[in-house]
């Protein structure tokens, strides 16, 4: 191979799979790399931290299934690194721990191209964390050792020394489901008690991670009663035995419970990493998009915004509006001090805390998150001389705002900043899912998103799935929408906000007798 001198690689440990355990360096490599040749065992949160444009290349491996071969992954780097600046081999777990990274380094070194190595949280680290398995206690074992249960298949013999492994005080098998029969029993057969605590963590840090507690005896048929099938790691020894009182994981209030997210993408975030936080396997399934106006529209938001004297009150209806806004601001020069002289209405918390954000603080915030508590909330004094206000909203917004605004006198004007039109999201995936009935609930935030995800289901779908799936919406308008449309809602959030929404979920879920009336 010709050295090339060009680009660096980056031999980055994506961690055990939970894109939490990504380290700051990981996160900040995959932001700005050119390319990445990821793994098999890269958990798929991670791939949302690839930098917009960048080239993704699997190059993952299962048992039999080899997309490229180790020596054809060596050269895919040098070759690539001739063409990039940044090229990052991400890698799960740590790059040096069962994982070829010292392999891949030799190659690149051989090829004189620059590397860097970024270690990475292990799996056996992330598995002993979330399944509650110390991997060293003071009073039972000052060691552990990590193994693997997957030797080269070109080596004539193992060269594993199970005498001596029996006498470690604490194991970790890597790769080691396919063959745990005979890694048992030879282990047994070298002095380690057949009753010595063993447990199968797989799918570690993920919400579907899943634990089989047994014995060195019988963990092998527990397994198999199971149906564990890799990725897993085995832990044997005293340790196992803490695990019950180290459990936090499986614990959280939403773990293992699968939640449909159907908010724009770029703002199902913060909904998805709050259920994440609480244990929830979150399928993100987004049923709308936010599209700012062009044209025309988008002109008259210029003219708006070079001319907000013209108005007492400006009022937003939600984070968007203030988004899409600002930015016509920037756009034309201006900033915050164009407000000067407005007073400001926020629809709810979220909307007010984005105004915040950029140094602007609502003058008004109704107690209930509505258009009706909005107009309604509003001291009777504001609509003293007919005062002049603007509504800064999506195309489709409520419209009775505007009539109870102009009901106490108020002169409103109405300013479309963007349409929610429906997305683009491939609809099949989830619509078997829902029809599996491996969906335990689907959250709405906004009537329009209820719309499109009955567009893509389907109408008969909508109604058939709700029967079985929990259906939970973030205020009575969302609900009335749900109604309309066939369904009934199975739960409303007393607050009109995310938190509130996560947290009636978390209420739902623990009421054993509302999960019986849904079924």
């Amino acid at each position: 191979m010709k050295p090339n001198k060009r680009g660096t690689v980056y031999l980055v440990g994506a961690g055990p799979g939970a894109p939490d355990y990504l380290t700051l360096r990981a996160a900040d490599l995959l932001g700005r790399a050119d390319v990445v040749v990821y793994d098999n065992l890269v958990g798929e949160g991670i791939l949302e931290h690839f930098a917009p444009g960048a080239r993704a290349v699997y190059v993952g491996k299962q048992a039999g299934r080899h997309t490229k071969s180790q020596e054809e992954i060596g050269d895919l780097l040098v070759t690539l690194a001739g063409k990039h600046d940044a090229v990052v081999r991400l890698k799960g777990g740590d790059p040096y721990i069962f994982g070829r990274g010292a392999e891949e380094a030799s190659v690149l070194r051989e090829a004189g191209v620059r590397f860097e190595t970024v270690p990475g949280v292990t799996a056996a680290q992330g598995a002993s964390a979330t399944a509650g398995i110390p991997l060293t206690h003071r009073e039972t074992n000052a060691s552990v050792t990590l193994v693997t249960g997957h030797e080269d298949p070109t080596k004539k013999a193992s060269t594993l020394d199970y005498e001596a492994l029996a006498r470690c005080g604490a194991l970790v098998f890597y790769m080691g489901v396919g063959r745990l029969a005979a890694i048992a029993s030879a282990l047994v057969d070298r002095g380690l008690s057949p009753d010595t605590p063993a447990m199968i963590v797989r799918n570690a840090t993920l919400s579907d991670q899943q634990t089989v507690a047994g014995t060195v005896a019988d963990i092998a048929r527990r397994a198999s009663e199971a149906g564990i099938r890799p990725p897993a790691l085995v832990f044997i020894g005293t340790t196992v035995s803490y695990q019950p009182a180290l459990d936090w994981f499986s614990g959280r209030p939403l773990f293992g419970r699968a939640v449909v997210v159907t908010r724009a993408r770029a703002q199902a975030s913060v909904l998805s990493d709050r259920l994440r936080g609480l244990g929830a396997r979150v399928v993100e399934f987004p049923s709308i998009e936010i599209r700012p106006v062009a044209g025309k529209e988008r002109e008259k938001i210029d003219r708006t915004a070079r001319s907000l004297s013209r108005w007492d009150w400006i009022v937003f209806t939600s984070v968007n509006g203030v988004e899409i806004f600002r930015d016509r601001l920037l756009a034309l020069g201006l900033d915050a001090r164009a407000f000067a002289g407005l007073r400001l209405v926020a629809i709810g918390p979220a909307t007010g805390e984005r105004l915040e954000t950029y140094g602007l603080r609502p003058d008004f915030l109704p107690s209930r998150y509505t258009s009706e508590a909005l107009a309604a909330g509003l001291p009777a004094k504001v609509f003293a001389g007919a005062p002049r206000f603007l509504l800064a909203r999506a195309r489709e917004g409520n419209p009775q705002l505007a009539r109870d605004l102009r009901k106490r006198g108020a002169r409103v004007s109405e300013l479309v900043l963007y349409d929610t039109v429906p997305a683009r999201t491939p609809a099949g995936p989830v619509k078997k899912r829902l029809r599996d009935g491996t969906v335990d609930a689907v959250t709405f935030t906004s009537s329009s998103t209820v719309r499109y995800f009955q567009e893509r289901v389907g109408p008969r779908n909508f109604k058939t799935f709700s029967k079985k799936t929990a259906y939970v919406s973030i205020g009575p308008v969302t609900s009335q929408t749900i109604r309309d449309l066939g369904a009934e809602p199975a739960a409303e959030a007393r607050t009109h906000t995310i938190p509130g929404l996560v947290q009636t979920l978390t209420d739902y879920f623990e009421d054993p007798a509302r999960q019986a009336n849904q079924k």
